[in-house]
C-alpha cells in the first residue's frame, strides 16, 4: 500500500466528517498537561484539531501534523477563527517516511493507528529523542473498538501500554515511565453517539 493510498484514505475519512467548529481535546491530554508550564508541543496526527487548539489556548506553541491535507487545512482555518494562529503551525507530514524536525517539551500521539504501513515503534522512539530534558511523550491508544471506529475487525488486538513501551525500547537512564494504564471513559463519536471505551495510556518523561 502506497503513501498515496494512505493520503487518499485519510483525506476521505476527514472529508466525510463535518467540520467541527469547536473540537474538544482528548481527555487524557487535558488531565496530563493541566498544570504543566507551557512550552513547545508537537501533535502527531492532529486530526480534527481539538488537542492543538486546547494546547494553544493554554499558551503552548503547537506544531500540528497530519498525513491528511483536509485535516491540517481545517485546523489552520480553525486556529485563525479562534485567534490562535500565532500559536498553531499546521504541517501535512507523513511520519511513515520522516519525523518532523525540532525539539519539544511535549509530544502527544493520540490514536496513531492506521490500516497502512507504519513502524510505530520507530516513530515513537524518534518522538522520545525529540524531547527536551523534562519533556513528556504522551501516547494514547485505543484499548477497545468504538462503534464509530474505522476499524471494526473483531480480531483486532490492542497492545498494552507496557508492550508499547517495550517496543520503543528506551534507555531507563534517560527516559522514565511515568504512567502505563488502561482507564475507561464514556466517549462521544463524530455523530454524537456515546459509548464506553478503554484507553491505553503511556506517559514517558525525558530526564536528561
Amino acid at each position: 500500500m502506497s503513501t498515496t493510498d494512505a493520503v487518499a484514505f485519510w483525506d476521505g475519512v476527514y472529508a466525510a466528517r463535518p467540520t467541527a467548529g469547536d473540537p474538544r481535546p482528548n481527555a487524557r491530554l487535558t488531565e496530563t498537561v493541566t498544570g504543566l508550564p507551557p512550552g513547545d508541543a508537537l501533535d502527531l496526527g492532529c486530526g480534527n484539531g481539538g488537542d492543538a487548539l486546547w494546547l494553544a489556548g493554554q499558551g503552548w506553541q503547537v506544531t500540528a501534523v497530519d498525513i491528511s491535507a483536509v485535516a491540517v487545512e481545517r485546523l489552520a482555518a480553525l486556529a485563525r477563527s479562534h485567534g490562535l494562529s500565532d500559536h498553531v503551525t499546521t504541517v501535512r507530514h507523513d511520519v511513515h517516511t520522516s519525523f518532523p524536525p525540532g525539539a519539544f517539551d511535549l509530544i502527544c500521539a493520540h490514536y496513531l493507528h492506521t490500516p497502512y504501513e507504519l513502524d510505530r515503534a520507530t516513530v515513537l522512539r524518534s518522538a522520545a529523542h525529540a524531547l527536551r530534558p523534562d519533556g513528556r511523550l504522551l501516547v494514547v491508544d485505543h484499548g477497545s473498538t468504538a462503534p464509530w471506529s474505522w476499524n471494526q475487525d473483531p480480531d483486532t488486538r490492542y497492545p498494552s501500554p507496557r508492550e508499547v513501551a517495550a517496543d520503543i525500547d528506551l534507555a531507563p537512564e534517560t527516559w522514565t515511565l511515568e504512567r502505563a494504564d488502561t482507564p475507561r471513559r464514556i466517549a462521544t463519536g463524530p455523530g454524537g453517539q456515546t459509548a464506553e471505551v478503554t484507553d491505553h495510556v503511556l506517559l514517558i518523561r525525558r530526564t536528561t
